[in-house]
């Protein structure tokens, strides 16, 4: 959400910095995400005045240039020279001075420097509208009617805004801060100063019906209606103000009727909705639902097929709008539009939510509705985007307000103590204090007995309901730094910790995977219920019940498919190398049991490394992939005893799982077809699927160190041919088996199939490291064990070897 400094100033007085307030907003829980200068026109016409042309001659070395003295204000005049054909002695000009920055609508910006034209001093520039990026025309300099002091800032002449705007991460409980002065009210109790009122003064209304009806059928859905009509509007682009306002905050401009309801909505937090008064057939508005599979066409031309449970705001014939969400084609506004009757309303946010996310339609409108607005909001919203409207388009007020509930809504009313207050937050803080902040959040003290208090909520603060969430709201604004650690703190611990981090443990991958080259990502847990099908796992499945939309359906079963969407982000990008990581949970359904778990996933694809003109470039294969799960393994000291192919996992198209004590450590390969195809990925991609749950369990932070022999180590090698269904590691489990004791290390160098042997064999090289710790090996001894190693091999694996 887009706050801008400005607009807070019109309900609060602020004396302090940007960078001073979004401190004071995200310590106190409006999150500031970061502060942007917004500048109506860039650069904000810094160091660009309004000068006055004393004189003006023919240049004497160029015939195209002119040789000028502008008054800008200063002791002494400013030679310029110029080549535009119109400037002329007594004009009144606009004078880049030195030092100061364009930004022309086309081309690069300049910086305006002293410099030398044709041997002319020249100390300064006098713009066209192009170069001063107010305008397109650069047929000659700007030319000011109006007798300006010389001097005057360009930026105070041009009536330029310059605007600091605060992207607050607004949680979705804070529906009170969607508005300027929902901010300002957090500003009021953080600075102890006083809030400026809603200037509601230009507001005249008529003093007859509007001619317009309205009957709320479904009042839960609506608790309550109001609007007016005004009539003799004349729609048209907005005033410059009014526009720099919302562009500041990320709004596009429509017209001057919808620009005020806009403007309305973000200072106050109340959506409106303007309808052509014309359309409304039969002068009668009804709040309802209509029946389903109802067709009715939104403002941005789609048909969409109403459900029984959408709230419509209709006319007697048909729907005019969605109510809360959004609007519909011929009921708006339009440019001949002239009579309008406006709408402002509080509606139930579970009706508004259920529609938006049925119809995949989010509107700043929707957006508010769907939290919870204030009930005791819509008449004031209404009296000021009346009354704006009325003074910018032109129109006149012709009737008084429709409401259909004049009652005045209650608030919350909670019970606390205030022993209760401070043992929640840790420390003693006087009542004096507390009854000040509580007041300052506009929470009434209804009644006060001894230590009891008895405090009324605004309904406005739709999540402050309980004790917890009152006691949150006084710690937050007497701040989170301001709570100490006693200094009577203690803590009791052993020479050991036999307690198992899993943030530990995270760090401990996490900087070997990075110091690899690998970059973590952070995906979506909902996803789309294709993968599920692709999975064959549509009964274990967990949808969502209040689905956003079909892209967000399901809690994800697998990390591999949001990872896949990534990889696809960035290869569709020309990022085609790629090596990511993420640790995150799956999510299961078993009968009517609910699990999650914990995983690691990571993805390698593309070349090994950059193209380069020394080293060829080598696309990544299954051996790189099995380097990094080796390392990960290795580093969390956990033995991998039992390794077998994958065989029948929709994931993978070939690839190897790897087991400790029968428990499925992580599983790894390539991504099958269908996995690729259905992320929309073009390449092979390699991918690992840890337990990260079972890597908890068997991390050892202990690790094992032994003496390094003082006597040396021997190599052997051996070339077989075996059938093409060995694996190496049954040749290395069976060779560690039958020498336990000099047998230290077992390696594959070489592996060839082709014509040279027969169809269904291989050949494997290996070598065979021996060490005897305690004496030096003899050929005796090393021949004896090689041939039991190669009687072993032959008779386990029918194996022939080349001597």
């Amino acid at each position: 959400m887009r706050i801008s400094y400005n607009w807070l100033k019109d309900y609060i007085d602020l004396t302090e910095s940007a960078d001073e307030i979004a401190r004071l907003l995200t310590h106190s829980g409006l999150e500031v995400e970061k502060v942007e200068k917004y500048e109506s026109i860039k650069g904000g016409l810094a160091g660009i005045v309004i000068g006055k042309v004393l004189t003006c001659e023919q240049h004497p070395n160029a015939d195209r240039l002119r040789k000028t003295t502008v008054d800008v204000g200063g002791e002494t005049p400013l030679n310029i020279v110029c080549g535009a054909q119109n400037v002329a002695a007594g004009q009144t000009v606009v004078v880049a001075t030195i030092g100061a920055t364009m930004y022309p609508l086309e081309g690069d910006s300049f910086p305006i420097q002293k410099t030398k034209i044709r041997g002319e001093v020249s100390e300064g520039m006098l713009c066209a509208e192009e170069e001063l990026g107010i305008g397109k025309s650069h047929d000659g300099i700007l030319v000011i009617d109006a007798d300006i002091k010389p001097g005057t800032s360009a930026q105070e002449y041009f009536e330029i805004e310059v605007d600091s705007i605060f992207e607050i991460g607004l949680t979705p409980n804070r529906a009170d801060a969607a508005s300027h002065l929902g901010v300002a009210r957090d500003l009021r109790a953080l600075l102890n100063r006083s809030l400026k009122k809603v200037d509601l003064k230009n507001f005249q209304p008529g003093f007859k019906a509007s001619g317009i009806t309205v009957k709320v059928e479904n009042t839960k859905a609506c608790p309550r209606y109001t609007g007016l009509s005004i009539k003799g509007v004349k729609v048209a682009e907005s005033p410059a103000w009014l526009k720099n306002r919302l562009r500041s905050i990320g709004v596009n401009p429509i017209n001057n009727v919808v620009d005020c309801t806009n403007y309305v909505m973000h200072s106050l937090g109340q959506p409106l909705h303007a309808f052509d008064q014309d359309e409304i057939k039969g002068n009668t508005i009804f709040v309802k639902n209509v029946p389903a599979n109802t067709e009715f066409v939104t403002l941005d031309g789609v048909t969409r097929k109403l459900s029984e449970n959408d709230l419509m705001i209709c006319n007697t014939s048909e729907p005019m709008c969605l109510a809360g969400v959004f609007g519909g084609l011929d009921s708006g506004v339009k440019n001949n539009t002239r009579h309008i009757f406006l709408e402002c309303a509080y509606f139930n946010p579970e009706t508004v939510r259920t529609s938006s996310m049925k119809h995949g339609l989010k509107t700043d409108s929707s957006f508010r509705f769907e939290r919870g607005t204030d009930p005791n909001m819509p008449k004031v919203a209404l009296r000021k985007a009346a009354a704006m409207i009325a003074e910018i388009a032109g129109g006149e007020i012709s009737s008084d307000i429709i409401d259909t509930n004049t009652e005045t809504f209650p608030p919350f009313r909670i019970e606390t103590t205030h022993q209760r207050i401070c043992k929640l937050i840790g420390k003693e803080i006087p009542a004096d204090r507390i009854l000040e902040i509580i007041a300052l959040l506009d929470i009434k003290l209804a009644f006060r007995n001894g230590d009891l208090l008895v405090l009324d909520v605004p309904p406005f603060r739709v999540d402050v309901q309980r004790e917890a969430d009152l006691i949150e709201e006084v710690l937050r604004i007497y701040g989170y730094d301001n709570i100490e650690l006693s200094d009577r703190l203690r803590s009791d611990f052993l020479s050991e910790f036999p307690a198992k981090d899993a943030d530990h443990i995270h760090h401990l991958i996490d900087q070997s995977l990075i110091a690899k080259g690998f970059q973590e990502i952070l995906t979506n847990s909902l996803t789309k219920g294709a993968y599920n099908e692709l999975l064959s796992k549509q009964e274990d499945a967990v949808p969502i019940l209040n689905k956003l939309s079909e892209e967000l359906a399901f809690m994800r079963p697998s990390l591999a498919f949001t990872g896949l969407e990534t990889v696809a982000y960035n290869i569709n990008r020309r990022q085609k190398n790629l090596k990511l990581f993420e640790w995150g949970k799956v999510y299961f359904k078993r009968g009517t049991k609910y699990n999650e778990y914990n995983r690691l996933s990571v993805f390698i694809t593309g070349n090994q490394h950059a193209e380069s003109w020394n080293t060829p470039s080598k696309t990544v294969d299954f051996f790189d992939m099995k380097a990094v799960v080796v390392q990960i393994l290795e580093k969390l000291h956990i033995a991998v005893t039992q390794v077998q192919e994958i065989e029948s996992n929709p994931l993978f198209s070939k690839g190897v799982i790897y087991k400790h004590a029968g428990k499925e450590l992580v599983q790894f390969g390539y991504i099958s077809q269908a996995a690729l195809k259905a992320t929309d990925v073009k390449q092979e991609v390699l991918f690992a699927d840890f337990n990260a749950d079972l890597l908890l369990e068997l991390y050892s932070n202990k690790s094992k160190y032994k003496e390094i022999s003082k006597f040396p180590e021997v190599r052997r090698d051996l070339s077989l041919v075996l059938d093409a269904s060995v694996t190496f590691e049954q040749i290395k489990e069976l060779a560690l088996k039958t020498e336990r004791k000099i047998l230290t290390d077992i390696n594959v160098f070489d592996v060839y199939a082709g014509k040279q042997i027969a169809e269904g064999k291989k050949s494997y090289s290996l070598s065979f490291t021996l060490l005897d710790n305690e004496q030096t090996l003899t050929d005796q001894v090393i021949e004896a064990t090689m041939n039991k190693l190669m009687q072993s091999i032959e008779k386990e694996f029918n194996t022939i070897i080349r001597k």
